[in-house]
C-alpha cells in the first residue's frame, strides 16, 4: 500500500505529460531490481561517467538507446547461456537486463566503452548559449554609447 496514484490529479492537467512520466518512472525505478550494479561519478563541472558492472557481456550483447530524456541500457544474455551447463557454484549472473536513467536537461551521451567487465558511459552537460546566464552592463545616461541611444524617426508629412 505504498503506491500513490496521481491519475486523478493528472486528468485535469494539460501539458504536464513530462511530469506524469517522471512520477511513473520514479515508481517503476523504486520497484526495479538492482542488477547490474552501477556507479555515477562526477568527473568535472559538467561531466559524468556512468559505470556499470557487465561481467560476461561483450559489446554486441549490450545496447544503449537515448529516447527523449531517458537513457536505456539493455543487455541480452551472453552466448552459450542456453547450453546445458552444470555449476558447483554460480555467482556471475549472466541474465538479460534493462536499466533506465532519466537524463537532466541538456545532458548528452558522449560515448561508451567496455573495459575489464565494466561499461563506461560518458555524459556531458551542454547548455546552449541562449540559455546560459549573461551579465548585462549598466551604463549611466551620459556615458551611453551612440549606437544604443534611442533614435528619433522623422516622418514626412502626407500630401493631402
Amino acid at each position: 500500500m505504498n503506491a500513490v496514484d496521481f491519475s486523478p490529479l493528472l486528468r485535469t492537467a494539460i501539458g504536464f505529460d513530462r511530469f506524469a512520466r517522471l512520477l511513473d518512472g520514479a515508481r517503476v525505478q523504486s520497484e526495479a531490481p538492482a542488477y547490474p550494479p552501477y556507479n555515477i561519478e562526477v568527473t568535472g563541472d559538467d561531466s559524468y561517467v556512468l559505470t556499470m558492472a557487465v561481467a560476461g557481456f561483450g559489446p554486441d550483447d549490450i545496447e544503449l538507446v537515448v529516447r527523449e530524456d531517458t537513457l536505456f541500457i539493455s543487455g541480452k544474455a551472453p552466448q552459450g547461456e542456453g547450453e546445458a551447463r552444470r555449476y558447483v557454484h554460480r555467482g556471475i549472473a549472466g541474465r538479460a537486463f534493462e536499466r533506465r536513467f532519466v537524463l537532466a536537461d541538456h545532458l548528452l551521451v558522449q560515448g561508451a566503452r567496455i573495459e575489464n567487465g565494466l561499461l563506461h558511459v560518458a555524459l556531458q552537460r551542454v547548455v546552449p548559449e541562449a540559455l546560459k546566464p549573461r551579465r548585462i552592463p549598466i551604463v549611466s545616461g551620459a556615458a551611453q554609447p551612440e549606437a544604443s541611444r534611442p533614435v528619433a524617426i522623422e516622418q514626412e508629412p502626407h500630401a493631402a
